[in-house]
């Protein structure tokens, strides 16, 4: 199936590894010129080389933090000076650390804030000059399933990232008739760096391992195992293009059945 993605150009945040760089190749697989970004600058131009290596097509590194309220707009200004323009924006960031709510102190609470939420609002509010410029424009949010089906320990991404859902839909609602699509993706654990660190963190409270968690957590799916990144970039590469051009405000988990809810 030919999903309309060659020469689309596309910025995808969060993408020197995990959920984003896994978005990212695929988008370059489909012949989409692609910007990636990260904190990590090494790591971030060894993710474009990999880009490269696998689909031949450049994928543009320019690193930073989305977190730090200036850099958003300068991110999306030097995509669309590299790109010529930009029809889609993959906003993805790292989830906040691990914990219960009374070991989060308020500035604990404003930095998940700027990573879960903010960065969010100031990368769409930095492209929405450009993307109402494209024929295809289409925004996808990264959150969680946790927004629907809290998971314990993680009270900071169970409360903020269910405000970008409400973001998403609100943008999908209010700018669809300026030609463009808003979709979150609320993925289940899936089997990055980030959920081993989670994995890590319940193993040292309950005095177990990180296979052992993982084992544990991957139970909880019907189809009794983690997601990969690939799965999730699937679903992703398909609501970003063209070919799902009446899909918009949808908030898709891909969980692998994890959540147990029926809305």
């Amino acid at each position: 199936m030919d999903l309309g993605l060659n020469g689309k150009r596309a910025l995808v945040t969060g993408s020197s590894r995990g959920l984003g760089y896994a978005v990212a190749l695929g988008l370059a697989r489909e012949g989409c010129r692609v910007v990636i970004n990260g904190r990590d600058e090494l790591r971030l131009f060894e993710a474009a080389h990999k880009v490269y290596k696998e689909t031949n097509v450049l994928g543009y590194p320019i690193p930073g933090d989305v977190t730090d309220p200036a850099f958003p707009e300068q991110l999306v200004g030097n995509t669309v000076k590299l790109l010529g323009g930009l029809d889609i924006l993959v906003t993805n960031a790292g989830g906040p650390p691990a914990g219960t709510f009374e070991s989060f102190d308020e500035a604990a609470w404003q930095k998940a804030i700027d990573l879960s939420l903010m960065s969010h609002v100031r990368l769409i509010k930095a492209a929405l000059s450009h993307l109402r410029q494209s024929k295809t424009a289409s925004v996808l949010t990264v959150t969680s399933y946790s927004v629907k089906q809290p998971i314990p320990n993680l009270v900071l991404s169970n409360s903020i990232r269910a405000a970008t859902v409400g973001l998403t839909k609100s943008l999908a609602l209010e700018l669809g008739r300026d030609g463009i699509r808003f979709n979150s993706i609320l993925p289940g654990w899936t089997n990055t760096e980030r959920v081993v660190e989670l994995m890590a963190f319940r193993a040292k409270q309950n005095g177990t391992t990180v296979e052992v968690e993982i084992d544990k957590q991957s139970k909880d799916s019907p189809l009794g195992r983690m997601g990969t990144p690939e799965e999730f970039a699937n679903a992703a590469v398909f609501l970003v293009s063209p070919s799902a051009s009446y899909i918009t405000g949808v908030m898709l988990t891909v969980d692998g059945g994890m959540y147990k809810g029926t809305l």
